[in-house]
């Protein structure tokens, strides 16, 4: 397979440099030309791929909570977290 060089001049580079990463990250090469001198534009080494999923910030314990059956509820001690009976199904 052949990939296509990509090549532009430093003044238009200017106008579309993010164009220029882009082919340049998907491994097309980019040639810059500037007074007569050649520059190439390449991807350094593979980007880092994640090799494990992220772990959630937040543990749901409670199946109340997991669920949404839980409340606030305000108390002599002040307010407190409190689970509700659940939804009766309708018929």
């Amino acid at each position: 397979m052949y990939i296509a060089m990509k090549k532009y001049p430093a003044a238009v580079l200017r106008e579309r440099l993010s164009e220029a990463l882009d082919a340049a990250y998907q491994g097309v090469p980019v040639l810059i030309e500037r007074k007569g001198v050649q520059y190439r534009l390449t991807r350094e080494g593979s980007p880092k791929k994640r090799t494990s999923a992220r772990k959630p910030l937040v543990d749901v314990v409670d199946p109340a909570v997991l669920t949404g059956e839980w409340t606030w509820e305000w108390t002599p001690d002040g307010l407190t977290f409190a689970g509700r009976a659940a939804a009766k199904k309708r018929k």
